[in-house]
């Protein structure tokens, strides 16, 4: 009974444990060809781009910035179930919840409010599974060409409700074009 009999998908090989030649044991074959794949990217034109002067176009599907969303009459959407948190692989999010006072009630929508709410950009592989696990729509990645900045310190990379939650001009200007849809 061969090999291939016994195999049910039929992609079996037989391995063979041939000496190698004294070139091989040399490896000068595998070394040129490595030279030759060196010498022939040497000379091709670059890909690198000079990022002030010359922006690289953007993927349609690209997912920047995170970016907690309000209401139309300006309040935050996110009720802080933690689901978001529960998705992320990377677990990046953390938050913590409180209660909505009675004078609250012009900031935020339901009676439980994320009181802390931080991303961990360095954590962050920005898979978009927080948007998707979102009951509120609360959190999305922008689609804009939004960067998240760079810093030389770590701290900087923690945002926190100050850098996430979407300004309210821009809150009223979507509802302004909502409106006028």
């Amino acid at each position: 009974m061969s090999i291939q009999e016994i195999s049910l998908s039929g992609r079996k090989k037989v391995v063979s444990n041939k000496e190698m030649t004294f070139l091989e044991t040399m490896y000068l074959i595998a070394i040129v060809k490595g030279l030759w794949i060196t010498l022939k990217h040497l000379f091709r034109r670059k890909v690198t781009i000079q990022y002030p002067e010359q922006v690289r176009t953007m993927s349609p599907v690209y997912r920047g910035q995170h970016m907690l969303k309000r209401d139309e009459q300006g309040r935050e959407n996110c009720t802080a179930c933690g689901l978001c948190a529960l998705s992320c692989p990377a677990e990046a999010i953390t938050m913590k919840a409180a209660e909505r006072k009675a004078d609250e009630k012009h900031l935020y929508r339901e009676e439980k409010y994320a009181e802390i709410y931080e991303i961990n950009m360095l954590r962050c592989i920005f898979c978009g599974l927080c948007e998707e696990a979102c009951p509120k729509d609360a959190i999305y990645l922008t689609t804009s060409k939004v960067l998240v900045p760079s810093s030389y310190e770590r701290e900087d990379f923690i945002f926190g409700k100050d850098k996430l939650v979407m300004p309210l001009d821009m809150a009223m200007k979507n509802t302004q074009l909502k409106n006028a849809n």
